[in-house]
């Protein structure tokens, strides 16, 4: 054989060897495919390596693409096997990414519940309409006349001066409502007697301390009929709080003023922490101030047409805000608006 035969015998040696260990040692199946080309490709080194085929005599043509063919049946073994070990491999990388360790312990997935405010105004809006009164909402921005001149609250009375009161700039006969108690008023012009009606909602103060916020909750209740009297007033608070709180609570009314109603009176219960018998919380008195209340003023009546001659009422406004901390013994208001979660999960469980 001549000396140019046997260099291109041993470049197809060569290129066999390399070949080999390229396959081996291809790091994945994009690798794989790269060296694929670059050795079996139509313009890879065996193709170009058959081109001097031509170059040799009859009789040596035959037997060279022989070998051509032997070392391209090797590799291409070579490269399935590879193929599928990388594939293996690859599969087992996947699944162990994807892997989920069956013994750690589970991840329970958190649920919401609704806020402490909106359970209790809830549940006092429930106990009131169970009793027979019906539940009514009017607008958070209300004009002076509902609430305040209706409500026989004069033009130089303290609550309409603006540290008590938020008035909406670009109108100052509007404001955001200090009280529910325009609910009411809306509810006797749109009606006639007899009405028993609780109107639940926000209201607004400029006050921020430890029981005082800017935003809280209010809750009015009215009866207007013929022959409605303070003893009614008393019988309906009595039956709420003590559904409210779950246990008799004993009740006094203290006189008061309020410009609404005509007699007045602040609303005591007997001290739920310590059952009456004197704590920090009632300050050893016993006695907790929970709400006002008293008879419908006649002037508050006569502002919604109706006849104070023929018709009376009681009404009376508590706060959500402090009968749920009473409830569930909250000693800062201002916890139910920072929205701490771990507080809000803890209430009302």
């Amino acid at each position: 054989m001549s000396s140019f035969d046997i260099d291109l015998e041993s470049k197809l040696h060569e290129l066999q060897q390399a070949a080999l260990e390229a396959f081996s040692t291809a790091a994945n199946l994009a690798a794989l495919d790269t060296l694929r080309v670059q050795f079996l490709g139509k313009r890879g080194q065996l193709t170009a390596l058959l081109k001097g085929v031509g170059q040799l005599s009859a009789e040596q043509r035959p037997l060279f693409g022989k070998k051509v063919n032997t070392v391209k049946a090797v590799l291409a073994t070579c490269l399935e096997q590879t193929q599928v070990l990388l594939h293996q491999k690859e599969e087992e990388a996947a699944i162990q990414a994807q892997r989920v360790d069956v013994t750690l312990e589970g991840r329970s997935q958190y649920v919401g519940q609704m806020h402490p405010l909106q359970i209790g105004l809830d549940e006092i809006s429930g106990i009131f309409a169970s009793m027979g009164f019906e539940i009514a909402h009017g607008p958070e921005i209300e004009d002076e006349f509902h609430n305040f001149d209706a409500l026989n609250i004069p033009p130089e009375h303290p609550a309409r001066a603006m540290h008590d009161t938020f008035f909406v700039k670009s109108d100052e006969k509007r404001v955001l409502r200090t009280h529910t108690s325009p609910v009411q008023i809306r509810s006797m012009l749109a009606g006639e007697p007899p009405l028993a009606i609780v109107a639940p909602g926000r209201v607004y103060r400029c006050d921020y301390d430890v029981t005082h916020s800017p935003m809280f909750h209010q809750v009015e209740v009215f009866l207007v009929d013929k022959d409605v009297n303070m003893a009614q007033l008393k019988g309906v608070l009595s039956q709420f709080l003590s559904i409210f709180f779950g246990k008799k609570v004993p009740l006094r009314m203290r006189p008061s003023y309020f410009p609404f109603t005509e007699p007045s009176a602040e609303v005591d219960i007997g001290c739920v922490f310590c059952d009456g018998k004197g704590c920090r919380v009632c300050k050893d008195t016993g006695w907790l101030e929970v709400l006002g209340s008293g008879m419908i003023h006649p002037n508050v009546l006569r502002s919604a047409d109706i006849d104070p001659e023929v018709y009376s009422g009681f009404a009376f406004g508590l706060g959500v805000e402090r009968m749920v901390m009473l409830k569930y013994g909250i000693p800062d208001l201002r916890l139910f608006f920072e929205n701490d979660v771990r507080f809000l999960q803890e209430v009302g469980r």
